[in-house]
């Protein structure tokens, strides 16, 4: 079943959909403002701007191969029996500027990419003659035309070459360097910031004793935030006590467009610091999403200046993830990434969707959409054991997280279920 679709009074009025918590969160997200950059610093980039050619492509007539500038008629009746004897009267190399050009009755050797002479109008490939350096015998004929490049034969001048809203890959690069442009206008990678709470962490490779556990989110939401497009930084070891989690908040929001923290947002407890200090923004809402793993969660946008005040500080998304760390990165490709290309004025990092047969079954709770991490192969996928939010072994090991939606409570193997692939 398609996990948008929801029959009547499946789910629960106290939770929220994850559709619609994705709705509310793409809706206060604004894109991050145009920069000019260098096309070597562009990659990952979304184009704001439309990409022209300033001149035709190519912008003169090239061979495509090494071999011989000639005329079509002179070659017309080459054969291996017969070939064709031409008096060769100079050389072409790539990049030559100088002015050619080919009298009847001769040839001129000539390399891949080298201007194309008056007067010649095909090239004959160096393989169908005996490679002669004063004179040429040519075994085939070739028509007009043949292993030139034509003038416009890419794209004409002016033609649109990318379009605004392209998220710049290595191909845009080269094709936007082909137009001759030095930089183009992008809305930029969002810088994230993310912040793992929690007295009981650690830094990993230091020792650890009992009660403390070393700190896997900060490090996995950093590398997901980069693997999605981002530069990503991370703060750890923020205390568990609202007047450290506050002024931590505040120290990132010069460097962020969006903030990530992981843990203190638990469902009840006096520990809940997150909760606890930002309520005194006022800015982010908490909720429990129809959803498992990870259905804590709170997002808000914080560090605005006054409405309408000169100088107001451009507000900054917050996501507050659960701690456990299966729940947090399931969360973040869920809520972060796609916010994560809103940044950038683009919807092109959602999890890509297939269609899969179960190789055994699998249960859910009632009223939640379960995310059970996944082998997917082909078009079978096999749901893995260790299915706890806090098991992040299996974690490691699936590419895929196996959709069951809310009103199912268990599905049998041989069951199509709808799968998100992994990045």
């Amino acid at each position: 079943m398609s996990q948008g679709a929801t029959p009547e009074g499946a789910g629960s009025a106290s939770l929220t959909t994850v559709e619609a918590y994705q709705k509310a969160i793409l809706s206060a997200i604004n894109p991050l403002a145009p920069v000019s950059l260098e096309l070597a610093d562009a990659e990952g980039c979304v184009l704001a701007e439309d990409v022209t050619a300033a001149v035709a492509l190519p912008s003169f007539d090239n061979s495509s191969m090494d071999g011989y500038a000639v005329r079509a008629a002179d070659v017309a009746g080459a054969s291996q029996e017969s070939p064709a004897t031409l008096r060769v009267t100079g050389e072409i190399a790539a990049g030559d500027i100088g002015a050619h050009r080919l009298e009847p009755g001769t040839a001129i050797r000539i390399l891949t990419g080298a201007q194309v002479p008056a007067g010649a109008d095909a090239v004959v490939p160096v393989e169908w003659t005996d490679d002669g350096s004063t004179e040429v015998a040519i075994y085939r004929p070739a028509d007009a035309g043949n292993a030139i490049r034509h003038v416009g034969g890419d794209a004409t001048a002016g033609e649109t070459l990318l379009t605004a809203g392209t998220r710049l890959r290595p191909m845009h690069i080269a094709v936007a360097a082909s137009a001759g442009r030095k930089a183009v206008s992008v809305r930029p990678r969002p810088r994230v910031v993310v912040l793992s709470t929690g007295d009981e962490l650690t830094e990993p490779g230091t020792p650890l004793v009992p009660g403390r556990i070393w700190d896997s989110n900060s490090y996995m939401i950093a590398a997901a935030a980069r693997e999605a497009g981002a530069v990503a930084f991370r703060r750890s070891g923020v205390p568990d006590d609202p007047s450290g989690v506050l002024p931590a908040l505040e120290e990132q929001l010069a460097r962020a467009d969006v903030l990530v923290t992981t843990g203190g947002v638990s469902m009840g407890g006096e520990h809940d610091v997150v909760k606890a200090a930002l309520r005194e923004l006022g800015t982010v809402n908490f909720m429990k999403v129809a959803m498992q793993p990870g259905m804590p969660q709170g997002f808000g946008v914080i560090g605005q200046g006054e409405a309408g005040g000169a100088g107001a500080k451009r507000g900054v998304p917050l996501f507050t993830l659960p701690g456990n760390p299966v729940s947090a990165y399931v969360s973040f490709q869920l809520f972060v990434r796609p916010a994560i290309a809103a940044l950038q004025g683009a919807d092109d990092l959602s999890l890509p969707a297939a269609a899969a047969t179960l190789t055994s079954p699998v249960r859910s709770p009632s009223g939640r959409r379960s995310y059970l991490r996944a082998v997917l192969d082909g078009t079978r996928v096999t749901p893995l054991s260790g299915q706890q939010s806090h098991q992040i072994a299996s974690l490691g090991r699936a590419n895929a997280l196996i959709i069951v939606p809310e009103w199912e409570t268990q599905l049998p193997a041989g069951e199509s279920v709808d799968v998100l692939v992994l990045p």
